[in-house]
């Protein structure tokens, strides 16, 4: 994990000393004196290393721990260099049948730090990279130390060794204080700045109809409040939210990129299909017919969305009506197979063109036994529950009373 800051003044405390006993590659040399400076050890003594001292390959992997190793002391046996401790542990994964007391890196930590505190000076013994401490050895210890780990797999490298312990010790004296924490946020946003995000993005969730069916809405949105909630958002957040969604809804491109129109362009469009002619399609092109329905469906007029949604809401005729479905090559606004209903909706400043295109397409579906309830777009959005109680009183009387 790289990241040293070297603008940053490191942590200046006494705390054990690492005694390396005859290490045999300078590069574990390196890495422990690497390991050392992680967690603020400084004090480094190596006994008869085997390719003597110093060594550059030691250098080249301390990763720039060079204060370490220039203070380096030098011993020839362990007994001179544990001679001034006051308290020595032994590290080890073996059990060497040894009536002392073995304890684990946090526990060490502890006691070390109790140690130090009281004047004392405290030793950490590693042994060889091959053979790790002699019994000799071990016996002149005050405490073993062993860690944690898979006993089919016990072996740490010499560096791992250094690590575990500095990171235990320096835990302890450091109060397990982090080097930074997540930078200070924004002022937290307010109800109202939430309320207008969420209407905001309901209100272009519905121009797309994505809460449905209309049973769920209601949960649907329960569900999508609790997960803005969940995140306490600052008042940034809500800048940035709310920003991603406009984005989203003017950067509308149309059908052919996967957009949808609004409600005017929805309106502009259906006029350029019915100059196509009675059906907007040719009586063998079908899968014309079926993709001019997606088309239509996927960009409805503002009276098509809102009579839609009521459709399915009230209970009078919910699951009766399909919108923009193929009936033959027309494609009615709304149809009802059940019911042999078809709704069309008229614009009052509609061309000639497009009324032709409808009138054509209603004889056709009377023909074949439909009847055709015309409403006008206006009237929809204006007064729509007039709108939905004279369509159930024509479906129910099984009439068409002129208006």
């Amino acid at each position: 994990m790289s990241g040293t800051d070297r603008t940053k003044t490191g942590i200046d405390v006494v705390g054990p000393t690492v005694i390396l006993v005859e290490p045999q590659l300078g590069e574990n040399i390196g890495m422990a004196a690497r390991a050392m400076g992680n967690f603020a050890l400084t004090r480094l003594r190596i006994v008869n290393p085997r390719d003597g001292w110093p060594n550059i390959a030691a250098q080249r992997a301390a990763a720039g721990a060079d204060h370490i190793l220039s203070r380096v002391e030098l011993f020839d046996t362990v007994a001179e260099a544990v001679a001034d401790c006051t308290l020595l542990f032994a590290t080890t994964a073996r059990a060497h049948d040894q009536a002392k007391p073995v304890v684990a890196p946090e526990a060490a930590a502890v006691e070390a730090t109790a140690q130090i505190a009281a004047g004392g000076h405290v030793g950490i013994l590693f042994g060889r990279e091959r053979a790790g401490l002699l019994n000799e050895e071990v016996a002149m210890a005050d405490r073993i130390i062993t860690y944690p780990v898979n006993p089919g797999f016990a072996s740490l490298n010499l560096a791992q060794a250094v690590l575990l312990i500095g990171y235990e010790w320096f835990k302890l004296v450091t109060r397990g204080e982090l080097p930074f924490a997540m930078p200070e946020r924004s002022e937290r946003a307010s109800q109202h700045q939430m309320q207008a995000f969420f209407d905001n993005l309901v209100a272009e969730l519905d121009k797309v109809e994505f809460l449905r069916p209309p049973e769920k809405r209601d949960t649907m949105l329960v569900n999508l409040r609790n997960i803005f909630t969940r995140m306490e958002p600052t008042k940034q957040d809500m800048h940035t939210l709310h920003g991603v969604v406009m984005a989203i809804a003017e950067g509308r491109k149309g059908p052919a990129k996967g957009g949808v129109l609004d409600g005017a362009q929805a309106t502009r469009l259906r006029a350029l299909l019915a100059e196509q002619g009675p059906g907007g399609a040719s009586a063998d092109s079908s899968s014309t017919v079926r993709g001019l329905a997606r088309l239509l469906r996927r960009n409805p007029t503002d009276a098509e969305r809102i009579l839609w949604q009521a459709l399915t809401r009230d209970r009078r005729f919910a699951g009766q009506f399909k919108r923009q479905t193929p009936v033959g090559r027309h494609i009615p606004d709304f149809v009802s197979f059940v019911q042999r209903v078809a709704i069309e909706l008229v614009n009052a400043d509609e061309s000639d063109t497009i009324a032709r295109d409808r009138a054509a397409r209603s004889a056709w579906l009377a023909e074949r036994g439909y009847r055709v309830i015309e409403m006008e777009a206006a009237a929809v959005e204006a007064d729509l529950a007039h709108v939905l109680d004279g369509l159930a009183g024509r479906m129910e009387s099984g009439k068409d009373p002129k208006p």
